[in-house]
């Protein structure tokens, strides 16, 4: 007989974090277009790093990346649309 393990969520957010009035999703396509990440190091420089999205690239949304889990499963059917129009 096969048991299974349950696992137990850990509730790491403090009490004093409040995201009643944070809107979900507010910068996302701000950040799907590019950002540039700033370390601050301890000899004080900083060390800047920019990232964009590679020419070509799309990015799926969760829902739809479950059904195509790399570039093969999403051009196999793209090509499938295309063929059929």
């Amino acid at each position: 007989m096969k048991t299974s393990k349950k696992i137990k969520e850990v509730d790491d957010m403090r009490d004093e974090y409040d995201f009643s009035g944070g809107v979900r999703g507010k910068h996302f396509e701000a950040y799907r277009k590019g950002h540039t990440v700033k370390i601050n190091k301890q000899d004080g420089s900083i060390e800047v790093n920019y990232f964009t999205q590679e020419d070509g690239a799309v990015m799926l949304d969760p829902d739809v990346k479950k059904y195509f889990p790399d570039s093969k499963s999403v051009n196999k059917a793209l090509r499938s649309l295309i063929a059929a129009h």
